[in-house]
């Protein structure tokens, strides 16, 4: 058996896991595997591991381990060269056409994250050698067993301020003590996707300026750790269908909020705390942002492959194809997916390797696609409304076609080139992405991604690199 797991394997672990999760005020007692909240995306996530197994796409999804000589999988790989690059992506692009692109947390995400935190490990160094060495090993740990993470960095949003007030009761995670063995954990976490759904959760500073160094630290917990809790939010999944609900029956991804309770964390998980400056020198030197950004566009391209082939699919079963403004909306989705493509495309052509001998992807690039999906997702998914206008409203159920309405519904449901039933699974596709819970989870993940959009723009503003323009300018002037 190789490192690089199965699907079998994947739920066996979360079998055994038993985090303390809680939904709609209950404890869940059963396995998450069987918890309808959870069971859809947990069967889809073991059909991406057991794509890792089989014969005809081993080569593509796996490589073999530098030291034990196994098979592992390819999203830990750290690229030496752009074929490496190319490789990365060919492995993305199979398990995001899987779930076209539906699901934002597989396991290659954090995978290339570790990968990328683990190639600069000599940065939290300077604080302690032992803190490189265990993201070394964290590395090592996660490729070799092939563990599944999620992970969180954004605190309450009560204390989105610089002021340090000492009369407040701070909710936000804070290592509250240290021992010779370790340190323990007290406060919250939003928005931890797959929450309970994976091995281990990954602590990262939080996005943007940190005011406090208590709040400065990365490190690592097994999600079944004494005084973890997983809050649900409520669940989106609305049967187990896949006529009815072809999208949330399979990709719902669960999203919840950490509680941590005087959590215990070795010193062997954590990988540098109470310094500001090495949480900011460790994202901003490693090749963490155009890495994870690589993944991330690979993905959204799937996806909006998608959304193209739905749209023109409505087109075609109401035959609009003549109109002049149904053109104009298929070809703005077509404009906007050739766009996310070529930024991909120059970001690995413009790779270069950093100072860890890292090929990393043309990291300007990459922001101004996520930038540019953030609000070509959601300008996607109003024009698949506008296609489906009211025939999005009253669509036919499974149920329906299995009762005495079937002679009706063939009948008076059928579509122009396409009978009733294909009609029926089409429009609920579409209303699942554009108007169910799930489909507008889906649109709201997409704006916020990678991040407060105003905020990317503002490191795009500032990062992107302009003086050889305005040089040109001001010698044209002078």
């Amino acid at each position: 058996m190789m490192p690089a797991i199965s699907g079998k394997e994947y739920v066996s672990r979360m079998k055994e896991l038993e985090p303390n999760i809680w939904i709609n005020g209950e404890r869940m007692t059963e396995a998450i595997c069987d918890h309808p909240a959870y069971k859809g995306a947990v069967k889809t996530k073991a059909e991406l591991y057991d794509l890792q197994q089989e014969d005809k796409l081993v080569e593509r999804m796996t490589y073999k381990s530098p030291t034990s000589g196994e098979r592992v999988g390819r999203s830990f790989l750290q690229p030496k060269t752009k074929e490496d690059l190319e490789s990365r992506r060919a492995m993305i692009k199979t398990w995001a056409t899987h779930t076209y692109g539906m699901m934002g947390r597989t396991p290659d995400y954090l995978n290339t994250v570790i990968m990328t935190l683990a190639a600069s490990a000599q940065i939290v160094s300077e604080q302690d050698p032992r803190f490189s060495n265990n993201l070394l090993q964290l590395y090592e740990r996660a490729r070799e067993h092939d563990l599944s993470f999620t992970h969180s960095f954004i605190n309450p949003k009560s204390q989105r301020t610089s002021l340090k007030a000492e009369s407040l009761n701070k909710p936000e995670t804070k290592i509250v003590k240290q021992t010779a063995d370790g340190v323990y954990l007290k406060g919250a976490r939003l928005l931890a996707t797959q929450g309970g759904m994976t091995d281990e959760i990954l602590l990262l500073p939080p996005s943007g300026k940190i005011y406090e160094e208590e709040n400065a630290f990365c490190l690592s917990i097994p999600s079944n750790a004494k005084g973890v809790t997983f809050v649900c939010r409520e669940s989106y999944f609305n049967g187990e269908s896949t006529f009815n609900y072809p999208l949330s029956s399979r990709f719902n991804e669960m999203d919840t909020m950490l509680i941590f309770n005087n959590v215990f964390v070795p010193w062997e998980h954590v990988y540098f705390h109470h310094r500001s400056d090495l949480a900011h020198k460790l994202f901003s030197r490693s090749s963490f942002t155009p890495l994870t950004l690589h993944q991330v566009s690979i993905r959204q391209i799937t996806k909006l492959e998608f959304v193209l082939g739905l749209s023109q699919l409505l087109v075609k079963s109401m035959a609009l194809s003549d109109y002049h403004h149904i053109h104009q909306k298929i070809s703005e989705i077509i404009i906007g997916l050739e766009t996310m493509k070529a930024l991909l495309d120059r970001a690995e052509v413009l790779a270069r390797e950093d100072e860890w001998g890292t090929m990393v992807p043309h990291v300007h690039s990459l922001f101004v696609a996520v930038n540019s999906f953030s609000s070509l997702y959601p300008r996607s998914i109003e024009i698949l409304q506008l296609l489906g206008a009211g025939g999005l409203v009253a669509i036919p159920s499974e149920e329906d076609f299995h009762s005495s309405l079937q002679d009706d519904l063939s009948m008076y449901y059928q579509g122009i080139d396409c009978d009733s039933v294909t009609r029926a699974k089409l429009f609920r596709v579409v209303y699942d992405l554009t108007m169910s819970r799930f489909g507008t989870r889906q649109t709201q993940y997409e704006r916020y991604f990678f991040g407060d959009p105003m905020r990317l723009v503002t490191t795009l503003y500032h990062g992107y690199p302009r003086d050889e323009y305005m040089e040109q300018v001001q010698q044209f002037i002078d």
